[in-house]
């Protein structure tokens, strides 16, 4: 097959307020603040320009990566670029990140790929569900998401097994079975979470690793790892899969599907299975609560935004090992604390069902992502108490209401369980419009305004409690001051701080 759309020279690579880029213009221009595309899309292209990143350029330690600035990474990456050219055309003898033998593998409609399209006889809701032709730089962008979120199921072809007597593609009946979800989606939609700075260039310098921190973490006894793509695995679990397997480039980029694109749509089917987080595999970028038996992670949950999650993220700043814990962010908010003293927390993913071995997005699933700039300076033990205790306190305020409208329509003798939970999550709505506002008033001359926020969070359960339970007639006035939250308790404070 001819060489052709090589993602070093063709724009695909999607950059907000931008548009599409190559690789050789992102590694140019130093400008560039923010990915495009959704965040399942960003967070697997920000994994990818890791990998370049890594393989171009892994700083041996600390003093290694302060010496390297942004620009020399950059021109580390161009460089590196050249070198593998002809690794990166998307069509030819060797299609970057394609498996040319999964070609007897059952050729499937782009959209089987897709969590937001319906196919087969998955019922069409809206437009958008409806499949759409894809162009080069649209199928650039499947691929890359593919690598690691892919879901699981039965639309992958699994009848083909490239590594002779490999088991894990057949059911006990002897027949092809399911595949497994990514790694990087897990059984409901792992939560990812990276360091942002001001550009692009920034943000792949704070998320870089150097080689003790991958050896001082214990996660990936193969190390650094080589970039899948300098040679590719033959198989599912051949020599290079199985050392995959083992390094921080295979949590990167997985290679969890082989795929083939052909003018029609791609062969698919299930390439090299990680370890999940409960036997040790996990991404750098998901928490993981070690503390019991079996560990914990962070799941995606479109009711319970990752700001309120925060407190967990960030529990490595007192120096505690009694909680999550997510290397990224260990590493990222290390290295902003060197170099500069704002930066963010980006936190996203997709959060999926599961029946039986299908994953779908369906009922309250949805795509979740969050940005929250913070001040390294102010980032301490003393920060993240108070944070803790202002949330403690919004929760506080969310169980009281629930249970105020519970009581309300219980003197109704209405089951008003459903009305609860709508105004709970509307209250943390409208506390997610103050969030940032919140982060910024834990520091410790901010005494103040967390109060004023206090009032304010406080007045709109108020609103929302008033607007859930109606006072027309003589007995709804009665169960609405029967049931009206008291707050007295945590807004008594301010009078003491005033």
């Amino acid at each position: 097959m001819q060489n052709r759309f090589n993602l070093i020279d063709e724009p695909w690579l999607p950059i907000a307020d931008v548009g599409r880029v190559s690789l050789t213009e992102f590694f140019t221009h130093p400008d560039y603040r923010a990915l495009g595309g959704s965040p399942v899309q960003k967070i697997a292209l920000l994994k990818l320009l890791l990998a370049l990143a890594q393989a171009a350029a892994t700083p041996h330690d600390e003093s290694a990566w302060l010496a390297m600035d942004e620009q020399t990474l950059a021109a580390r990456c161009l460089t590196y670029l050249k070198r593998w050219r002809d690794a990166f055309f998307l069509y030819g003898e060797k299609p970057f990140l394609q498996v040319p033998a999964i070609q007897k593998a059952e050729c499937k409609s782009y959209g089987t790929a897709l969590p937001d399209v319906s196919t087969g006889n998955t019922t069409v809701l809206t437009q958008t569900q409806q499949e759409k032709p894809l162009d080069d730089a649209d199928k650039a962008l499947l691929l890359v998401a593919q690598m690691g979120f892919a879901l699981s199921g039965k639309k992958t072809d699994n009848s083909v097994v490239l590594t002779s007597g490999y088991p894990n593609k057949t059911n006990a009946k002897g027949k092809p079975s399911s595949a497994k979800s990514g790694p990087s989606v897990g059984f409901m939609g792992l939560l990812h979470n990276f360091v942002l700075g001001e550009t692009l260039w920034q943000t792949l310098r704070l998320n870089l690793f150097t080689q003790q921190d991958v050896q001082q973490s214990g996660l990936y006894p193969g190390g650094v790892g080589r970039a899948i793509w300098e040679e590719m695995p033959t198989g599912e679990d051949c020599s290079i899969a199985r050392i995959h397997k083992t390094t921080l480039m295979g949590r990167l980029v997985p290679l969890s599907r082989f795929c083939l694109f052909t003018d029609n749509g791609l062969h698919y089917s299930e390439g090299i299975a990680h370890p999940d987080y409960k036997v040790g595999g996990v991404d750098p970028s998901i928490a993981v609560d070690r503390r019991a038996k079996e560990p914990k992670v962070l799941w995606v949950n479109p009711l319970r935004r990752p700001w309120r999650e925060l407190t967990a993220l960030l529990g490595f700043v007192e120096s505690q090992q009694n909680t999550f814990d997510c290397l990224q962010l260990r590493v990222a908010v290390r290295h902003a604390k060197l170099v500069s003293d704002c930066f963010a927390i980006w936190s996203g993913g997709l959060r999926v069902s599961s029946n039986a071995g299908e994953q779908y997005v369906s009922g309250d699933d949805d795509y979740v992502e969050s940005v929250f700039w913070l001040y390294a300076s102010e980032l301490d033990g003393e920060w993240l108490a108070n944070l803790r205790g202002e949330i403690d306190v919004l929760n506080d305020f969310s169980k009281l209401l629930y249970g105020c409208v519970i009581s309300y329509y219980k003197e109704q003798k209405v089951d008003g369980k459903t009305i609860a939970e709508q105004a709970t999550a509307l209250f943390w709505q409208l506390c997610e419009r103050e969030a940032q506002t919140l982060l910024h008033a834990c520091e410790r001359s901010q005494v103040q305004q967390r109060f004023q926020l206090r009032r304010r969070f406080a007045d709109n359960l108020h609103h929302i409690f008033n607007t859930q339970c109606p006072q027309q007639t003589a007995r709804q006035l009665d169960a609405w001051a029967k049931s009206r939250p008291n707050l007295r308790k945590y807004l008594h404070l301010q009078q003491e701080a005033a």
